[in-house]
């Protein structure tokens, strides 16, 4: 477990950094020149050239281990955004977050896969991605108002510059504290995955993926909303509380550690019908305020997003978790990136959260239904 809390400790530091982004990067993009349909762009590229670093990143962890793709992508990143300081146009910083998208592809396939090699049974892979879910929420929780505060102190060059030179010294901590895990050294820990669907090749459902595609579209809209209504752009400092508010409510539902002991499934589709319930009252302004909105979609994401990641471990053989989890961020890739764009462009139209509620409905009704459900996690495999 040494190298989990190691794992955990550089996984908090990278996402404080990369969080802190979110609430400026389109005021950045705006001081630049940038219309709201091309901050949409430069949002939605980020998350396209995902697409090729998770097809390297999925085969490369399985056969090499996530230690130096980890490592490689903290210290280029942290570079990509030393540069980004200093472009002076809205193309210039749609290549360079394009290529920072490519780089950070190989970040999510490679710690998922390690602490899922970790695990001993399936009970222990729950805590362990809900422990990722909870040191991600806790870094988001304060770097989003902690971005914003700092770009209000010493503007956005400056700002860049020490969040890159964070992400670097933390690649260079990595080569210390992180230690690769093959695969074969651990097969016999986890027996072969159940037949959740009545196969014996246990061949993921490519239906599984249309899921995690509509959360992270839903997400982009999300993020791309939220800096540019009336409330952030009158104040920079009040746009990072709002995502502050989401990861707050992220923290409530990771904390309830009972919840996993219940079925992944159980706990992936409900948290899916609850979030496009919120996203369809957000799209018609009535019940809720916002922030109690945002608080709301932050717990289905507690829920959703470590039941889906264990959901897949449940499915898949050891070996191949490097590939299902490039598989994972590739879906959740494309919904990133086209979530900022229909949101750029039907805005003026229409609410875009319409759209996040109708991808997520659809993406639920989608969602395979196993042979073998139970209520709860079997506690051995």
């Amino acid at each position: 477990m040494k190298t989990a809390i190691w794992l955990y400790l550089f996984m908090f530091i990278a996402f404080f950094d990369l969080h802190a982004q979110f609430p400026i990067l389109s005021p950045y993009a705006i001081s630049l020149g940038a219309a709201p349909s091309f901050i949409g762009l430069i949002m939605g590229m980020y998350s396209l050239t995902h697409i090729p670093g998770n097809i390297l990143a999925g085969y490369g962890v399985d056969r090499y281990g996530s230690k130096y793709f980890i490592i490689f992508s903290l210290i280029i990143a942290g570079g990509l955004l030393i540069i980004q300081s200093s472009v002076t146009d809205p193309w210039q910083l749609l290549v360079i977050r394009s290529i920072s998208g490519f780089i950070l592809a190989f970040l999510s396939p490679a710690c998922l896969s390690l602490l899922a090699k970790i695990a001993k049974d399936q009970i222990q892979q729950g805590k362990l991605m809900a422990g990722n879910g909870l040191v991600h929420t806790l870094a988001s929780i304060v770097s989003p108002a902690a971005g914003a505060l700092l770009v209000a102190k010493v503007g956005y060059s400056v700002a860049f510059n020490l969040l890159g030179w964070i992400l670097i010294i933390t690649g260079v901590l990595a080569f210390w504290g992180i230690q690769n895990i093959k695969s074969t050294s651990i097969e016999k820990k986890l027996p072969h995955p159940q037949t959740l669907f009545g196969t014996e090749d246990q061949k993921i459902p490519w239906l599984f993926y249309a899921l995690p595609l509509a959360l992270a579209c839903s997400q982009g809209i999300l993020f791309f909303e939220l800096p540019l209504i009336p409330i952030s752009r009158n104040s920079i400092f009040a746009s990072g509380l709002l995502f502050s508010i989401v990861s707050l409510g992220a923290l409530c539902t990771l904390s309830l550690l009972f919840l996993n002991r219940l079925s992944p499934f159980l706990r992936t589709a409900a948290g899916c019908l609850f979030l496009a319930l919120i996203f369809f009252d957000m799209a018609l302004h009535q019940l809720f305020p916002l922030a109690i909105s945002l608080f709301l979609i932050g717990m289905a994401k507690g829920i959703i997003y470590p039941a889906m990641a264990t959901y897949l471990t449940h499915m898949s053989n050891v070996s191949k978790y490097g590939r299902i989890f490039a598989i994972l961020a590739i879906s959740m890739s494309l919904g990133a990136f086209i979530g900022p764009v229909i949101a750029g462009q039907v805005r003026e139209v229409v609410s875009p959260y319409l759209f996040a509620f109708i991808f997520l409905f659809i993406s639920l009704s989608m969602l395979p239904y196993p042979n073998r459900f139970t209520i709860f996690t079997q506690r051995k495999v």
